[in-house]
């Protein structure tokens, strides 16, 4: 079942973030277009469009209602679903994104083999996200019990992101990372190759055709 709950309750708490980070959010969306292909895309928990708005992405697919009435008052379009059971056809994207949305689906591994179903021959995933193994994945790790989002959270490693997209039928892998620091009050900004410093992660690979075998 989608962790969609603290979504439902704090939809209006979510948008607050990034009028209160603006700086955070700007270098969020640095990254994600450093790796952004060109084409038509979708992104896989589309939340409210706070991304893909600004990156001109029109579609997504978002579990939750109210993220997903707020996505359309900014002129998207959203299809009911989650990532595990995606209702998109065969082949019919050029990348999918997901951003901060893998620490909240049940089953990742699932997840990526359905992107690559949906994706057209040499399509690209995007997965952005908090990397467990920084200064500030750690804090978020340590404090997700007492956090309106991420109690229900499984953070990642970019490590492990990167062997289900293996183990998914991707690769060619790229990575950038920004979020420089412990906390949110110091963090730094700039686009760095690779994974490690950066709390922000985004991967980016290709679909592999034909998979590899299971």
């Amino acid at each position: 079942m989608a962790k969609i709950e603290p979504f439902e309750r704090y939809s209006a708490e979510y948008e607050d973030w990034f009028e209160e980070h603006p700086e955070l959010y700007r270098w969020e969306l640095e990254a994600i277009e450093a790796l952004l292909p060109g084409g038509e895309g979708v992104e896989i928990g589309i939340g409210s469009g706070r991304f893909a708005h600004p990156l001109g992405i029109t579609v997504g697919v978002e579990p939750s209602a109210r993220m997903a009435a707020r996505a359309m008052e900014r002129g998207l379009e959203v299809i009911p679903g989650t990532a595990e059971d995606l209702p998109l056809p065969d082949e019919s994207y050029d990348f999918a994104l997901m951003v901060t949305t893998i620490c909240f689906v049940d089953d990742p591994l699932r997840a990526f083999r359905e992107i690559r179903r949906i994706l057209k021959p040499g399509g690209f995933v995007l997965v952005a996200f908090v990397d467990r193994e920084t200064p500030l994945g750690r804090s978020y790790l340590e404090r997700k019990e007492r956090s309106r989002f991420y109690a229900p959270a499984t953070f990642y490693s970019a490590a492990e992101i990167l062997t289900l997209l293996h183990e998914a039928g991707f690769d060619d892998c790229r990575a950038v990372q920004t979020l420089f620091g412990d906390s949110l009050e110091a963090m730094s900004g700039g686009i760095r190759e690779g994974t490690g410093e950066g709390a922000f992660v985004v991967i980016r690979c290709q679909k592999i055709t034909p998979p590899l075998k299971t």
